[in-house]
């Protein structure tokens, strides 16, 4: 018989991580806030919701074994960006050039980011 906290709780519903609406998205030029690679920007490759994290081309990069494929070739060190938390960010405007917060709002029937510094669109 199971004792605790959580022993006569039924759920009805799997436990996992829920998805979370991220701001930035793939194709978005932004800048690296903290961490070692503080101050570079690129642009957003790809985009984990799930996780909370982003791949940005040429920052993040660390080396890689890669095993030789066939027979008589020699194995390599190659160069991977990996993954970074999205709140270490920030997005670029394209209108004023500089890194900021976003925004949601309503236009239409649409839900549209815009810049918190210059109120543009993006």
């Amino acid at each position: 018989m199971r004792r605790g906290r959580w022993s006569g709780v039924s759920l009805d519903f799997p436990i996992s991580r829920p998805i979370i609406s991220m701001k930035i998205i793939k194709g978005d030029n932004v800048k690296v806030m903290s961490g070692k690679d503080r101050g570079k920007t690129g642009v957003v490759s790809a985009a984990f919701p799930t996780t909370g994290k982003i791949v940005i081309e040429g920052v993040n990069k660390f080396k890689k074994n890669a095993r030789p494929r066939r027979e008589g070739e020699r194995g390599q060190l190659v160069e991977v960006s990996r993954p970074l938390t999205a709140a270490k960010v920030q997005l670029i405007c394209p209108s004023c050039k500089e890194p900021t917060r976003i925004g949601a709002r309503l236009e239409g029937n649409r839900k549209v980011r815009y810049c918190k510094k210059c109120k543009s669109t993006i």
